[in-house]
């Protein structure tokens, strides 16, 4: 399945596990979203290990939004080209 995760984490060093753990499944496109391509176990699994990287307490969020391939379809970038897959900018 194609997931668009967002995330907003207000630590530093959280922040960079959440983008180290999210890089490891997909593919940075903007600041603070990626795109993954996953399997039911593996969203599981990658939801288990976000939620032990932030703190709710301090107002850290990530939000999932799967993508159907009508979705997909239907997605357009304006502006500057995406980042490579292989970017490491947080």
């Amino acid at each position: 399945m194609r997931l668009a995760i967002a995330y907003d984490v207000s630590d530093d060093t959280n922040r960079r596990r959440v983008y180290r753990t999210l890089q490891r499944y997909g593919a940075w496109k903007q600041y603070s979203v990626f795109e993954l391509e996953v399997s039911k176990t593996e969203r599981v699994e990658l939801e288990d290990e976000l939620e032990s990287h932030i703190e709710p307490a301090d107002g850290d969020r990530i939000r999932i939004y799967r993508l159907c391939s009508s979705c997909l379809d239907a997605t357009t970038d304006i502006g500057t080209d995406p980042p490579d897959e292989q970017s490491n900018v947080i």
